[in-house]
This record gives structure tokens, C-alpha cells and sequence, in this order.
């Protein structure tokens, strides 16, 4: 998932010096330098935002979190057009003006900013970045685009655009009949989605206060799950600082429910951050004893926040899912007192994959997953399977998921750990096609994004 993108610091101070950032830079400039740290440096945008965030003007955020999404999203495009306009490549320390031009010609094609105030904007994010040299190049390409729009997106558009990398598109191309449909519904934004607390709410009354506070919802087939017409801020959702509401994605909203949680029971959520799903198994069954692990420490934060605002308990704990032994007795010692061995009675591995279903929440995915990731993800997912799998009791179920929409990580993995596994059976899921190993849902416009589900059942 997209926890498995990589984490970044470049733009905290070096050697005691002030990065560029400390300046208080324009919403321009610093998502030129957000998207040179993606494109040339392979970082996540979902680490690179909330750092450069404490430095900008608050009402910067909105534009500059926009340019950079909208950035990554069409980003073949605008490269194809920087490309008909620039004789000669901008490499090296010019990369950051090649990033203006991104930011510059994404305002003039897909923001309401006058194109003259874009460019102008543009223009002058150069001397913040110190490169007051390009300032003119900078103008005269953006102006020219204006005059020549026409025919240069003529020939840009002449050919349906996937705005995907090759290699990912001949992956989909091979695997789903209507790929075409997958990648459109990568390239749209993605809708807002609820996750109900049913402790507090049913969702066809949460949608009646929703609707008296003018905000529109649409019911979903999950009966959790409500999407709002149009995306808001969490502060305006009525009560959603008491735990009424929780802003989850309706397909991964399933992981809770297929997992069928039963108050008493002992429960892993394993890779838990940020807690989405820890919380979901609580409002399903609080009486459960639920123990929330991931990797990175700094992620714990973000459950024991989600946990503190629900008014729920979880044992968190900082581990590799891979080796149980280093972190099972701490979980012991927590849970019973002592840290004598525990197993539990269900598992759910929301497993580190490429998340290739969440694309259109992601799209810098697109320009950091590389095909050559895929098959070490995979190993991975194997190991933390094969690992966590000798810590479900007899009779226990194990719920695998994963953002992604690639067969290698999802139906061909538990094809392989079934047959590696004969203590292992796989149960049916309430969906169509119950023929296939587990169920792939698909990202849609005005849908879902694409996760993965397999319920195993460990053979008494």
C-alpha cells in the first residue's frame, strides 16, 4: 500500500542551513520543488506535503496540495507539451524551471486562474528558486503555449493518452478486459467516502443530518458507506470529532466486515496504520481485544489519534510483521500480563503492496512504483503470510487485502500460499464470481478504489 512509498527529509534544513522552504515560498514554487523531489528523487507526495506544510500560508495549501495531485495525474501531457516548446531538455540544476513549467502550464489547462496570473505567478516563483536567469524563458514558453494552444494540443491529443507508465498499462492490458475503463477511473479524482460509526448512527439517518447541514450523500451496496456529492472539510461532517464518522474509502471499508470481528476475541491488524481499519473491527466488536501493529514507528501516532477520537483501546505496537518473536511477547505481556505465548483468534494483513488501486489518491504512485518493484513486494507479502499465519489459532481466519489491482500480489499469492499450506482453506466471500480466488474490486468513477480481499480459514 502506500505505506510502502518511500519517506523523504529533503526539505528540512541541511547542515544547519535553511532550505528554500524556510522563506515562506509561494504555493508556485514550493510545488515546483515538491514535484522535482517526486519525479527526480522518488519521494511520496504523502511525505513531502505534511512537512513543507508548517512553512506555507494556510491559504496556499489548497492551490499547492491541487498543483501537485493534478501535477502527477496528467503529467504526460504536460511533458509532451514542454517537449513541442522547448528546443533544448531542461537537465541537471535547470530541472526546477522544467518543474515551473509543469506547475505553469497544469494552472492554464486545469485551474480557473486567468492564464496571464498563472503565468505571471510562474515567472516570479523563479527568483524564490533562485532562477532569475529563466525568468524570461520561463515567460516566453508559457506565453507561447497561449497563443499556439490550439494547435499544439491538437497534436498532444491526437492520440488517446493513458497518462500511465507503459509497463504498468501492459500489466493491465493483460489482466482485465476493460483496462481502458481502470484508467480512466485512475485519471479522475476520487470521491469522498464516509465510513458510518453504527454505535452512534445508522447511515441512512447520518446522511439525513448530512443533508440538514447541506451537505448531499449517496448510499453505497457497503451499509456502512455513504458518498458526499461533492468533498468537504472533516470539520463541517456533524460530529465526526465525537467518532461518528470516519473518511475511509467504501471498498476498503469491506476489510472490517469481511473479517467478521466477535466481541471477546483476540485480533491482529497487521499493518495497521494510520488505524482506519483498527477502528472499523472496534465499532464492529468493542468488546474484542485488539492488537494494531506496524513497521514504522512514526505511523503509530496516526492510529492512537484515530483511536483516541472513536474513544476506543488497542494494544499498539511498533514491529515487523515478518518476525512475530520480536514483538509477540511485548503484545503478550499487554494483553494477559505476561509473555507467555498468545495466538489469535483473527488476522487481518493489510498487506505492503504497490498500490496500483489507489492511483487516483495517489498518482505520484504512478511515477514512483517501478515494474521491477512488483516481484520484491511480493516476496514480502509471502513472508509476512507464511510468518503470521503460524500465529492464528486452529479454526481461526486470516483476511488478506491489498490496494492493488496487480494478480502477481492478490489471487496468484494465495493461490501459491494455499498450496504451500495444507492447513489452510479458502472461504467464500458474499460477491459475484465465487469461482475466483478471493475478489478484486476495481476502481470506478463514483465508486470504489481498487483493493483486493482472500479469507483463509486455518484448518483445525
Amino acid at each position: 500500500m502506500t505505506k510502502t512509498l518511500q519517506k523523504t527529509t529533503a526539505l528540512s534544513t541541511k547542515n544547519g542551513k535553511k532550505s528554500p522552504t524556510d522563506k515562506n515560498l509561494s504555493a508556485r514554487a514550493a510545488a515546483a520543488q515538491i514535484i522535482l523531489q517526486v519525479l527526480d528523487h522518488g519521494k511520496s507526495l504523502s511525505a513531502l506535503l505534511p512537512e513543507i506544510q508548517p512553512r506555507m500560508k494556510p491559504q496556499d495549501l489548497p492551490l499547492l496540495q491541487e498543483i501537485c495531485f493534478g501535477v502527477c495525474r496528467v503529467l504526460p501531457r504536460l511533458e509532451w507539451i514542454i517537449r513541442l516548446l522547448v528546443d533544448k531538455p531542461l537537465k541537471g540544476k535547470t530541472r526546477i524551471v522544467h518543474c515551473l513549467l509543469l506547475v505553469g502550464l497544469y494552472q492554464i489547462l486545469y485551474t480557473r486562474i486567468p492564464p496571464h496570473a498563472a503565468i505571471n505567478e510562474a515567472v516570479n516563483a523563479a527568483r524564490q528558486l533562485k532562477s532569475d536567469n529563466f525568468r524570461g524563458l520561463l515567460n516566453g514558453v508559457l506565453r507561447r503555449f497561449l497563443r499556439e494552444r490550439e494547435s499544439v494540443l491538437a497534436t498532444v491529443d491526437k492520440h488517446w493518452q493513458t497518462n500511465h507508465p507503459e509497463w504498468l498499462v501492459n500489466k493491465l492490458k493483460k489482466t482485465y478486459p476493460n483496462w481502458r475503463d481502470i484508467i480512466d477511473a485512475n485519471n479522475q479524482k476520487p470521491p469522498m467516502w464516509l465510513r458510518v460509526n453504527r454505535n452512534h448512527s445508522s447511515a441512512e439517518n447520518y446522511r439525513q443530518r448530512l443533508a440538514e447541514n447541506g451537505i448531499t450523500a449517496f448510499p453505497a451496496e457497503n451499509p456502512h458507506a455513504l458518498r458526499l456529492e461533492s468533498p468537504v472539510s472533516v470539520s463541517q461532517l456533524p460530529h465526526f470529532a465525537e467518532g461518528w464518522a470516519t473518511v475511509q474509502d467504501v471498498h476498503a471499508q469491506w476489510s472490517a466486515i469481511l473479517l467478521e470481528p466477535q466481541n471477546g476475541e483476540l485480533i491482529l491488524d497487521a499493518c495497521a496504520a494510520p488505524g482506519g481499519k483498527t477502528t472499523h473491527i472496534l465499532e464492529q466488536a468493542p468488546q474484542a481485544k485488539v492488537v494494531a501493529l506496524d513497521v514504522e514507528e512514526n505511523r503509530l501516532k496516526r492510529i492512537t489519534e484515530n483511536l483516541a477520537r472513536l474513544n476506543q483501546q488497542a494494544v499498539v505496537i511498533c514491529g515487523d510483521a515478518t518476525r512475530p518473536e520480536t514483538w509477540l511477547p511485548q503484545a503478550a505481556q499487554q494483553i494477559t500480563g505476561n509473555k507467555s505465548a498468545v495466538k489469535f483468534d483473527r488476522i487481518l494483513l493489510d498487506a505492503p503492496c504497490s498500490a496500483t488501486g489507489v492511483i487516483r489518491r495517489h498518482p505520484d504512485i504512478k511515477w514512483l512504483r517501478r515494474e521491477q518493484d512488483i516481484a520484491p513486494l511480493v516476496e514480502i507479502q509471502h513472508q509476512i503470510l507464511t510468518a503470521l499465519w503460524q500465529t492464528l489459532k486452529p479454526n481461526g481466519i486470516l483476511l488478506y487485502a491489498t490496494c492493488s489491482v496487480l494478480p502477481d500480489e492478490n489471487g496468484r499469492q494465495i493461490a501459491r500460499f494455499l498450496a504451500e499450506h495444507s492447513d489452510a482453506q479458502l472461504e467464500p466471500l458474499p460477491f459475484p464470481a465465487p469461482q475466483a480466488i478471493g475478489h478484486q474490486f476495481l476502481p470506478a468513477e463514483n465508486g470504489g478504489d481498487g483493493f483486493y480481499y482472500a479469507k483463509l480459514r486455518k484448518i483445525a
